[in-house]
């Protein structure tokens, strides 16, 4: 089944003063997010933490949810940094709309400095997709661009409670590259990463030293271009051209 198709916000209606909740799951996406009419929740990769953080969130206090981050690639021809407007979500037989209406203008911008922007559906997921066979098992079954662990926590908490909704992620780790297991168990229960569980991980096992510096690489370069969207599609492109979500029926 379907939830959260219904019309878009339009420049032309009244502005709505309420801030966007905007749900990350690390402390880095939260702190691009977090600026003038936002409000900012991260679920430190934790899907548990995030459904707790969310029944603290009253509906009536915000306007519309984003879903903002990095994510993992499932669709081959993507790379770290490319960017996936979500044209919907997906958590089993349940999909959810996300609406997202931008101009060429606007795509054009995004797109600048070597970014590619593509629209697609996103997978959620439970715990972190790592493999390479895993994740090609998944974009089979479900034909999603890429899988995070928040989209489909936040579209449903936006559907639940008749607010638009939209997911912006950019590509970490593409379809090609396993997340290293040390990578993985270094993430602190607040979303900071623990250096020093790295270093002790590379001393006992200095072969996934490569694949670490392989995925900080591509980390980085995932952070990076999520700055650039921020500034387009969370600020004051949000209010002056056209809402970037889809109300909920």
């Amino acid at each position: 089944m379907t939830l959260g198709t219904g019309d878009y916000f339009t420049a032309g209606q009244a502005i709505d003063p309420r801030p966007i909740l905007i749900v990350t799951g690390l402390v880095q996406e939260a702190r691009i997010a977090a600026g003038p009419g936002m409000a900012v929740i991260c679920s430190s990769s934790s899907p548990t933490q995030l459904r707790a953080l969310l029944t603290v969130v009253d509906p009536e206090t915000i306007r519309g949810v984003i879903s903002f981050g990095v994510a993992g690639g499932l669709d081959p021809t993507l790379r770290s940094g490319d960017v996936v407007l979500a044209t919907e979500v997906l958590d089993g037989d349940t999909r959810w709309a996300a609406g997202l209406s931008l101009g060429d203008d606007l795509i054009d911008r995004l797109t600048s400095g070597r970014r590619r922007v593509v629209r697609g559906s996103l997978a959620g997921a439970e715990e972190v997709v790592t493999g390479r066979s895993c994740k090609a098992a998944l974009h089979s079954e479900t034909g999603a661009a890429a899988v995070d662990m928040e989209s489909h926590i936040a579209a449903a908490y936006a559907a639940e409670a008749g607010l638009p909704f939209a997911a912006v992620r950019v590509i970490s780790d593409p379809a090609h590259r396993a997340l290293p297991a040390l990578a993985r168990a270094a993430i602190k229960p607040n979303g900071q990463i623990d250096l020093a569980a790295v270093l002790r991980g590379i001393v006992r096992n200095p072969a996934t030293l490569h694949a670490l510096v392989s995925t900080g690489i591509d980390f980085n370069r995932a952070l990076r271009s999520l700055r650039g969207c921020r500034d387009y599609l969370i600020g004051t492109e949000l209010i002056d051209s056209e809402a970037l979500v889809s109300k909920a029926a």
